[in-house]
């Protein structure tokens, strides 16, 4: 196996991982995190590639960033109902005692 085969390989299992990543609908710096304490990849390799993948796959990376962002804003707005919940609930509960 030569240096280039090797490089090839690295690349295409850090792809493979990076994958794995988008599976569990993380972020490019959850990733990078994920792959560093997990697989012992530095952080720079992970966004190098995450970029080329980028590049590569523009419309796939659009639509995964605004899924990731809506996602993120039913959370958010999931949480400020449940918190006007939990205050309308303790203001009935004081109002009863």
């Amino acid at each position: 196996m030569t240096m280039d085969d090797s490089s090839a390989s690295y690349i295409h299992m850090l792809h493979h991982l990076i994958e794995e990543c988008l599976i569990f609908n993380m972020s490019k710096e959850e990733c990078m995190e994920a792959l560093s304490k997990h697989a012992s990849v530095k952080p720079i390799i992970t966004s190098t590639v995450w970029d080329e993948l980028e590049k590569e796959n523009k419309e796939f990376f659009q639509a995964y960033t605004r899924h990731r962002d809506q996602k993120a804003t039913e959370i958010e707005k999931k949480k400020r109902i449940q918190a006007r919940l939990d205050s309308f609930i303790r203001d009935e509960n004081q109002e009863c005692q």
